[in-house]
């Protein structure tokens, strides 16, 4: 059994060699927190049930929202949340390791909900199940068997922007926006999936999420992503607030800028999904 110094700090990224070697650490959880937001015929939990990482916990990440909310995704209820992280024995004291095994790397989405919501000791897996697997590690199936830990769950509204924070923001120039949508889409060249308007936020930058990956869905080194942030055009010296279709390639970006040592971070929880719907917002076309 693995044992560690209470003094030191799990990494933001952890590679699949260091999970190796703490997996059965008592502190220690892993959480898939794969979700397939445009593949709705994929079922997330089937797959975790048919090959997952010892001992990890399914998230059911498309649930864990609000359900009074008519758009996709938004962020659920820091009681909500409390609620789901005891069911699955995450608790307080736990180190937290995330995967998934999307091509939108939903792992990052989840990291940013579980900062929000108070936990400090939370990871991604660098490469998700995905390196897991090339690299012949173990897999195990089925479900796990949950213990109810209690959470002791707060929300930081300072890391999230609604839509008049965001309209305020076109007007101000205050913070600067990165879209983590495709090219094509942020343009309006390309139509957007749901049917809503095409284009972007006014005065917002693009970098699409994976310009910070290598080809193994792996984050690239700091050199790199600083790199990427900078060929975007976007002002470091502003805080920094990202957006996409529906919050999840944005929290890639989030945790991109995270990884860079950027804390004056926060994302746009409604996205394209709600600036898009709505008649009353501006819709700006062409290249940032």
């Amino acid at each position: 059994m693995c044992v560690r110094n209470e003094e030191e700090m799990m990494d933001m990224l952890v590679s699949t060699e260091w999970l190796a070697g703490e997996l059965g650490a008592n502190d220690l959880r892993v959480v898939d927190a794969t979700y397939f937001a445009l593949d709705p015929a994929r079922d997330a939990q089937a797959d975790y049930e048919a090959g997952h990482i010892p001992g990890a916990v399914y998230l059911d990440l498309a649930n864990l929202k609000d359900d009074m909310s008519e758009l996709p995704g938004m962020l659920p209820t820091a009681e909500k949340f409390a609620s789901r992280m005891q069911s699955l024995g995450l608790g307080d004291g736990s180190r937290i390791v995330l995967y998934d095994n999307s091509l939108h790397r939903t792992a990052a989405r989840a990291w940013f909900m579980f900062r929000m919501f108070g936990a400090n000791e939370v990871a991604i897996l660098d490469g998700g199940l995905q390196k897991w697997v090339a690299e012949g590690r173990p897999l195990e199936q089925g479900k796990v068997a949950l213990r109810h830990r209690h959470f002791t769950v707060w929300r930081d509204p300072a890391q999230v922007r609604d839509l008049g924070q965001m309209k305020a923001n076109v007007a101000s120039g205050a913070e600067e926006v990165v879209d983590a949508r495709s090219e094509k889409r942020f343009t309006g060249e390309e139509g957007d999936p749901r049917g809503l308007a095409a284009g972007h936020i006014p005065g917002s930058k693009n970098l699409p999420f994976d310009r910070l990956l290598d080809a193994d869905g792996t984050f690239k080194d700091k050199g790199e992503l600083q790199a990427a942030f900078d060929a975007a055009g976007v002002d470091g010296a502003k805080p920094l607030v990202t957006t996409c279709g529906s919050g999840v390639t944005a929290s890639v970006v989030l945790f991109a800028a995270a990884l860079l040592g950027r804390e004056d971070i926060a994302l746009y929880d409604g996205s394209w999904s709600e600036w898009g719907l709505r008649p009353d917002t501006e819709k700006a076309i062409g290249p940032a």
